[in-house]
């Protein structure tokens, strides 16, 4: 209220006057209050501890420095060349690779003539409304297109089993964690210049104590977290061993009438949804326990979304920052310790056991496994039962065509009998011409026998179009829509060739099923439990 009436010897002295009242820091916060330099106070302080007459002097409006920006107008233009998006910015700057510091965008405006001192950078950055800036995680990469509806339908399952009083866990491994004297992250009170001293590389120690391998368990209904820490290998037999001893110590006690169990993962690791030993251990945990294992793995580049990521590994993560791990132990005592204010407890115990790496489990192997895929995504979403399946063997002896006989269902095409039926017939046709086309001209003249005669096609035209529709749709693989139609791989690969052309000249677009298969019985146990439903035309 005061500053508008007084001079600029009389604002000094104002000034000057609070910093004193203010006592130590007064200075620095009388310059910001008023919004002036350090020493413009600074000075009026000196002018009252001094006493001369008459105090400071006072200058004519206008008078005093002007501001880099004012002297020279083309200043910040150049300033902002260099600092802007390089799409915006001087494409040929020297900066345009290099850490843009206020020293060096400094150093590079004064080798263009534009005098300038770093600081008065920094001030100009500020006013045009820039400041520092750390990288951003927020571009997630390539989205699945189901993702939405993949967290749904996992949200859905977790429901439904916990409505049932039936356990939810999340599962995962933590990071890896060498054990002995080496730096752990975060910080920890100490006594004031001794800090822990750790190793000043983090090498393995081959002749210490070696690393540890948290896999945790963390119960979403109960709040509670299990974790092995592991010695030897990250290996699917040990992620299975540790929910094992879950189970035994904690699940069956506190949920003694499950009949099911529910996992969610991640799509990788130990417990990703491709490793075979992962799925051959849960069945072996099944027969052991009785139990109906669904297992339900996150959209890939989605594992922070994972429960026990938030709800376990970070407070673990937290508890023992900047504390050297420096035995099995330490790093046990550490876990169990875990709390939090929502009722988090958590128990850990080492598992000192030896788990082999490279085993092999083979296609015999996993076709035996009692395990049904969801229609939803199969390949992320299945259930190991106690027992096979009677359904899983149904087709094992049956010809390849009987196997074929409902390949045209609407579930599997994505499309209405009636609109599969005229596609198939247009395409036919089609391919019909062009193949009697391309053989008229590999002959060189018209055709000697009559139509029909010779070898015949291992795929009818209409077969072919369906085989390259169930293709389209990623139902399986080449060799397993092959194996449907009882011809080889090749086969397929020539019919998708032919068809999917005229696919497009027609302006078909086949979307890709959430269905998938790995075995024609699997396609058989599909089509045994479908149901008759309402399918839009995919195409």
């Amino acid at each position: 209220m005061l500053f508008p009436h007084l001079n600029e010897r009389q604002r000094r002295l104002m000034m000057g006057a609070e910093a004193r009242i203010l006592g130590h820091g007064g200075i620095r916060a009388v310059a910001r209050a008023a919004q002036v330099s350090e020493t413009t106070v600074r000075k009026g302080v000196d002018e009252l501890e001094a006493g001369a007459e008459p105090l400071g002097r006072v200058r004519r409006p206008g008078g005093g420095r002007k501001r880099a920006a004012e002297v020279d107008p083309g200043l910040r233009p150049a300033l902002l060349a260099l600092v802007e998006p390089d799409m915006r910015g001087d494409p040929m700057s020297p900066l345009r690779w290099t850490t843009k510091s206020t020293r060096r965008l400094a150093g590079e405006l004064t080798g263009r003539g534009h005098h300038i001192s770093a600081d008065t950078v920094a001030d100009l950055l500020r006013e045009e409304g820039f400041s520092l800036q750390a990288n951003a995680k927020t571009l997630e990469g390539r989205r699945h297109p189901d993702r939405d509806a993949r967290f749904c339908y996992i949200n859905d399952r977790a429901k439904e089993h916990m409505g049932a009083g039936d356990p939810v866990i999340s599962v995962d491994t933590k990071k890896k964690e060498l054990v002995g004297q080496y730096k752990n992250g975060g910080r920890e009170w100490h006594p004031k210049g001794l800090p822990a001293q750790v190793r000043t590389h983090d090498f393995l120690d081959r002749q210490g104590p070696g690393k540890a391998i948290p896999y945790g368990i963390y119960d979403i209904a109960a709040n509670t977290g299990w974790v092995s820490v592991g010695t030897d290998h990250d290996t699917a037999a040990f992620a299975v061993a540790s929910i094992r001893r879950w189970w035994q110590a904690r699940g069956s006690r506190d949920y003694p009438r499950a009949t099911r169990l529910l996992i969610t993962a991640d799509a990788g690791g130990s417990n990703g949804y491709r490793t075979r030993a992962w799925k051959t251990e849960l069945a072996a945990l099944a027969a052991e326990t009785g139990l109906e294992i669904t297992v339900c793995h996150m959209p890939p580049g989605t594992s922070k979304w994972n429960k026990i990521e938030h709800r376990l590994f970070s407070h673990i993560s937290m508890n023992w920052r900047g504390r050297p791990l420096t035995s099995h132990d330490v790093i046990v005592n550490s876990i169990k310790a875990t709390t939090t204010h929502t009722g988090l407890t958590v128990h850990a115990e080492l598992d000192p056991s030896t788990y082999d790496t490279g085993i092999k489990v083979t296609d015999t192997d996993i076709d035996a496994l009692p395990i049904h895929r969801h229609r939803f995504h199969g390949d992320w979403n299945y259930t190991l039962y106690p027992q096979r399946d009677d359904t899983a063997g149904v087709a094992e002896g049956l010809p390849p065509q009987s196997r074929a006989g409902g390949l045209r269902n609407p579930e599997l095409t994505g499309m209405t009998e009636p609109a599969l039926e005229v596609l198939v017939e247009q395409l036919s046709r089609r391919l019909d011409e062009l193949r009697e086309h391309g053989r008229s001209q590999q002959r060189g003249g018209d055709r000697i026998r009559a139509r029909g005669a010779g070898a015949k096609d291992k795929l009818t035209a209409a077969h072919r179009v369906l085989a390259t529709i169930l293709y389209l749709r990623k139902l399986g693989t080449r060799d397993l829509i092959a194996q449907l139609f009882g011809v080889n791989a090749s086969t397929i690969t020539r019919a998708v060739h032919q068809v999917q052309p005229l696919l497009a000249d027609h302006g078909y677009t086949v979307r890709p099923s959430t269905a998938r298969f790995r075995t024609p019985a699997d396609v058989t146990a599909f089509l045994a439990t479908s149901r008759p439903t309402e399918i839009k035309s995919a195409c």
